[in-house]
């Protein structure tokens, strides 16, 4: 499995990391455990978790692991995320000091480490300066209980101003943010992607196979059953059955990743993630599992070469929608040419 830095940080990691909220919940604990283990035997390296996965359980299954396995724990880079509430009371929510360090410890406390690699904000606060945030991740740094932070469902205005906060302050800066990106899901190339080339800011993407529909388990107009997550509940979030199959954009994308699955000899789920883990700033995909085999589908995706035909053709099906101002290819003509007066 190819080895790249933790966004701008010198810390190397494997370019496929592990995603495990389907630990406690899809996934026992003993398949759990079978699962972090396939997957660090095949060279992973960073390990993706967050308080609110199954309640806690994700990283209680983490750390009992961890406590039986006390020598691997070097070799694995641990990501957890704080920000949603765990309990009760006014200040179980949020990113100011008072909520974050009662869920660095309490994350702390479940993994059974003094140091979590990366500490990553879930999602973004409104009512939280992000003075005060920041001033707490910092200090987490220097006080040894993270290594590094990160950002989770940011936007890229709310990136670039934490960015700018931490350099003007002193701060230690961000290295990682956390998008949903896929070949069904490409809008954030719009602002975000940019935004985190210019921040030198690493990519670490959820959701690779939007749910499952690159996995091509879903057929059109036939609604999900079985084991499933649709299966499960066809209107769960974005992913939801009835808006995606009714739009037309949704059955071309995952026509063009089964023709190249077929030419390629390899899965739908290896063409999508080998598309998407070498986007530019993207650092590691997060893969998630329910069973072994279904990882064992996915990791294989790290031998797949895909033909500049065949990326071309993926990347002009699942092109990201514009509306023609301002990201539009006129608004862009408009942007980058040359001054020749006029606006």
């Amino acid at each position: 499995m190819d080895l790249r830095t933790l966004g701008n940080s010198g810390t190397i990691v494997s370019a496929f990391a592990l995603g495990t909220m389907t630990f406690g919940a899809e996934a026992d604990e003993a398949t759990s455990h079978a699962i972090l283990e396939r997957y660090l035997d095949a060279g992973g390296t960073l390990v993706d978790t967050a308080d609110v996965y199954s309640a806690g359980a994700s990283e209680s299954i983490i750390g009992r692991w961890l406590s039986r396995n006390h020598g691997r724990r070097d070799g694995i880079v641990i990501a957890t995320k704080g920000r949603f509430p765990m309990g009760e009371g006014s200040n179980d929510l949020g990113l100011s000091r008072t909520h974050l360090r009662r869920a660095l410890d309490d994350s702390l406390r479940r993994l059974g480490v003094d140091r979590i690699d990366l500490y990553q904000l879930h999602a973004w606060d409104a009512l939280t300066p992000l003075e005060e945030t920041l001033r707490f991740l910092d200090d987490a740094v220097t006080a040894g209980k993270i290594g590094y932070y990160g950002f989770s469902n940011y936007l890229a205005w709310q990136l670039t101003k934490a960015v700018a906060i931490a350099d003007g302050r002193g701060f230690a800066p961000p290295v990682t943010l956390q998008p949903q990106y896929s070949l069904l899901v490409r809008g954030i190339e719009h602002e975000i992607v940019p935004a985190a080339l210019d921040a030198g800011i690493g990519l670490l993407p959820w959701s690779p196979l939007a749910g499952g529909w690159l996995s091509g388990k879903y057929r059109r107009d036939q609604a999900p059953t079985g084991a499933t997550r649709l299966g499960e509940n066809p209107k769960r979030g974005m992913e939801a059955f009835d808006a995606r199959n009714a739009d037309p954009r949704t059955w071309e994308v995952i026509d063009a990743v089964e023709a190249v699955a077929d030419e390629t000899g390899a899965s739908m789920s290896q063409v999508a993630l080998a598309w998407l883990v070498d986007r530019p700033a993207v650092t590691s995909v997060i893969l998630g599992a329910r069973t072994v085999e279904q990882l064992d589908d996915n990791l294989a995706a790290a031998e797949l070469v895909l033909s500049d035909e065949q990326l071309a053709r993926l990347d002009g099906v699942s092109a990201p929608r514009a509306e023609v101002y301002p990201y539009g290819a006129q608004a862009v003509a408009q942007r980058h040419r040359k001054r020749e007066g006029g606006r």
